[in-house]
């Protein structure tokens, strides 16, 4: 049993696991903003411009509401604001990573320009020695 909490502590403490779960903890903390954003700010607007409708009132009702019963009812009004959600979470992920891999693909054209100019230019030989190569070359011939 020491073994496997041992394997289980190495597991936990490496880097990529640590970066997920402050990941998922951030992304949680986004969806939150997003969803009050959505049903809050925008979902508002949208139904003020259309004649002041209310999204989440929109259902249909497939049981009426009873004394002994509730309502059964698809609240399809809820399901567009849970659409625009996705679509504005998808849309903010999209802008985040485009840039992480604009920001990435600069620094490396950097590093490339860099370990070209690092390089070593091959070594001018003198015009003297060439000269006296193209002698000893056609001495030997």
């Amino acid at each position: 049993m020491g073994k496997f909490l041992k394997e289980f502590k190495e597991f936990a403490m490496k880097g990529n696991v640590v970066d997920m779960a402050v990941g998922v903890v951030i992304g949680g903390a986004f969806g939150k903003i997003v969803t009050s954003l959505v049903s809050d700010v925008i979902m508002p607007l949208i139904g003020q411009l259309a004649g002041g409708l209310n999204f989440t009132d929109w259902k249909w009702v497939l049981k009426a509401a009873t004394e002994e019963a509730p309502e059964v009812a698809v609240t399809y009004g809820n399901f567009l604001q849970v659409i625009f959600d996705f679509i504005i979470i998808a849309f903010s992920i999209f802008v985040v990573l485009k840039a992480i891999n604009k920001a990435a693909s600069l620094r490396k054209k950097k590093e490339e320009e860099a370990k070209a100019a690092e390089a070593p230019a091959e070594p001018v030989t003198p015009e003297e020695i060439v000269l006296l190569r193209e002698i000893r070359d056609s001495l030997k011939k």
